[in-house]
This record gives structure tokens, C-alpha cells and sequence, in this order.
């Protein structure tokens, strides 16, 4: 997770602090690179907390980071789980002209729940944001996720699968929510893994490339595994 550990929204269901966050390190992508370099890694996937105070959201910041690691580790795949940064089509066209094998950016759940679970951020913004990446490159592979266990029903789920495909998202992960802290929402439901494998045969059935759901599914879960299919 890069730009520090203090994020500037508050999704009621992440344990990340929020708050002001401080300066950006400027050193931080080459710190990254040769951290990637002595871990010895072959798929490297980079996060960060939402940081609304910057003029691009830090996509510079994560641009830069991924040449850093081009730089020190040509022949290493890199993921990016990137926040929405406001929809701003410059700052996503920064990241996409890095030319990350994967562009991920999470709905997290369904819209209805977005007043209750993400009250800064929006549905229809964060499908925008898969658009636009097929738009500006129609070949790089996206990704979503979404988190099941807060109220939403089966109609809700299969309705944002469809929405995704129709953003032409190739690949999604389905997980479990488990409440961080005793401030974040509670769990409404426990899903079986039968559900989840039934999600997971109608994503595919639906055209998404790769799908992972299940109770302990994470956005990063086999992240190796999913490029590897991709290629396929």
C-alpha cells in the first residue's frame, strides 16, 4: 500500500485510518521497486489509501511507481488496485499510459448500499472508471470485486456483474465482508460457499474472464493466477 496509511474518505467498512493524511514520499516508487527486487517477486500488486487531497489523486505517484519497477524488474507483472480519483480522466489516463498488466478498481458492493457503506464515493463513477480504462486501452485487463454480507440481495449481486460486463470488466473476485473494528458495520449474513461457487459458475457464464468468490476471498487473492489466465 503506497501514499501513506491515512486515508481521506471514510467507507464505513474498512479499517484503514482517515483523517489528513501527510506529504506524499517522493522516494517511496524506488523504495517499492527494490523491495519488489529483494522479495524476489513475479507478480507485484500495488494499492493505497484514497488521497482526495492531491490535485491527481496520486496517480503520478502510482505511474511512477510502476516505472520504477519496470526500471529495476523488466520482466515482473504488476497489478494496480487503484482508487476512483474522482473519475478525472487525466489522472486515470496517467495510470493506464504506465501500462500495468492489470487495472483493478473495486464496486466493493451494491448501489444501494453505497450511501451506507461508501457515502463519498459513487456507483456510476466507479463503473466510469472501468469504461474508461477499456477506452483509453482496449487491451489492458480490468478487474473488480465486491464483498457479500451487508444486506444485499442475490437480484443486486447478478445485477452488478451484468453492469460490470457491460463495462467489458474481464476479471472479479467475490469475498466474504468481515467487520475490521467494532466502529465498522456489522456482518448482516454469512454466505455459504455453495452461494459463492454458484456466483463464481455465473460470472463466467456471463463473460468474465476469471472469477474468484468465496468466504476468504480477498481483491488480491491468487492476483498470479489471474494473470496467468488472462494470457491464456
Amino acid at each position: 500500500m503506497i501514499m501513506g496509511d491515512t486515508c481521506t474518505r471514510g467507507c464505513r467498512f474498512c479499517g484503514v485510518n482517515s483523517g489528513i493524511p501527510l506529504a506524499l514520499d517522493a522516494d517511496e516508487p524506488r523504495r517499492i521497486a527494490q523491495a519488489a527486487r529483494e522479495l524476489g517477486l513475479k507478480h507485484v500488486v500495488i494499492t493505497s489509501v484514497t488521497r482526495d487531497d492531491l490535485s491527481d489523486g496520486g496517480s503520478e505517484h502510482f505511474a511512477n511507481t510502476v516505472r520504477e519497477i519496470r526500471e529495476l524488474l523488466p520482466e515482473v507483472t504488476i497489478e494496480l488496485l487503484v482508487p476512483d480519483f474522482l473519475g478525472d480522466e487525466a489522472a486515470i489516463s496517467k495510470v493506464v499510459r504506465a501500462e500495468p498488466e492489470i487495472f483493478n478498481h473495486n464496486i466493493e458492493t451494491v448501489p444501494r448500499l453505497y450511501p451506507l457503506m461508501r457515502p463519498e464515493a459513487d456507483y456510476k463513477r466507479s463503473l466510469d472508471v472501468l469504461r474508461m480504462v477499456k477506452r483509453l486501452a482496449p487491451d489492458m485487463t480490468t478487474k473488480s470485486g465486491i464483498m457479500l454480507g451487508l444486506g444485499e440481495t442475490d437480484e443486486e449481486v447478478i445485477q452488478v456483474l451484468s453492469d460490470m460486463r457491460k463495462a467489458n470488466c474481464n476479471m472479479i473476485t467475490i469475498g466474504q465482508y468481515l467487520r475490521p473494528e467494532e466502529c465498522n458495520l456489522p456482518v448482516k449474513e454469512f454466505i455459504t460457499p455453495e452461494v459463492f461457487q454458484d456466483y463464481q459458475d455465473k460470472a463466467l457464464s456471463m463473460g468474465f474472464q476469471s472469477a474468484y468468490c468465496g468466504p476468504f476471498v480477498r481483491s488480491s487473492y491468487n492476483a498470479g493466477e489471474f494473470v496467468k489466465k488472462a494470457g491464456e
